[in-house]
């Protein structure tokens, strides 16, 4: 049942968004945009809550009831920064906007970049990890406890790899190539040589 749930989040989720987006841009409903975006995070929300209550009726704790958990624990971590994404790409495609710019890729702003994509999964890690904590005492027996605790091990590797990624972009920063103009972490144009 809980795979179900979890498939049917997703395609609510986006959905959702799709949903606002069209209201704000297509039926210029900005109100009611804003409404349907700020309820994104209750669709993941709704699926933890059903997660819950299968397990408080007698269901068999397993890694979809953690998977569960962790839709709840992205939408929160990274849920604005996804909207926003989708935000600039439909007002590009739909509403005649800028076209939205590339992430960063040289200097400063990309180790900049580095550190907000690590403070994301942080916070999505922390989140899914004391969702799957609540969920622990509703499990029965210790096999079932090993089920939830693995994803303890899964996490943690997951946000140390992203703060080790990012902590190398500050001690060695990617540079951009030699004879590129580059403006916001984005190579925008080349040197032409010098003639001598």
């Amino acid at each position: 049942m809980i795979v179900t749930l979890i498939v049917a989040a997703e395609v609510a989720f986006w959905a959702v968004l799709a949903l606002g987006l069209a209201t704000r841009y297509l039926l210029r409903r900005q109100r009611l945009s804003t409404v349907l975006l700020v309820g994104l995070p209750v669709v993941d929300l709704t699926l933890f809550v059903l997660t819950v209550l299968d397990l408080r009726g007698g269901a068999t704790a397993s890694w979809t009831h953690a998977l569960a958990a962790s839709y709840a624990g992205f939408s929160i971590g990274y849920g604005p920064s996804l909207v926003r994404w989708a935000d600039r790409h439909f007002l590009y495609r739909f509403a005649g906007g800028p076209k939205p710019r590339r992430s960063p890729k040289y200097g400063p702003e990309r180790t900049r970049y580095e550190w907000q994509i690590c403070g994301r999964t942080v916070v999505s890690a922390a989140i899914t990890l004391a969702l799957i904590t609540a969920l622990v005492p509703l499990s029965d027996g210790s096999a079932r406890f090993d089920t939830f605790t693995g994803w303890y091990l899964r996490l943690s590797i997951v946000a140390v790899v992203n703060v080790i990624v990012a902590a190398c972009y500050s001690l060695w920063p990617k540079e951009a190539p030699a004879g590129a103009i580059v403006e916001d972490g984005l190579v925008v144009g080349w040197k032409v040589p010098q003639q001598q």
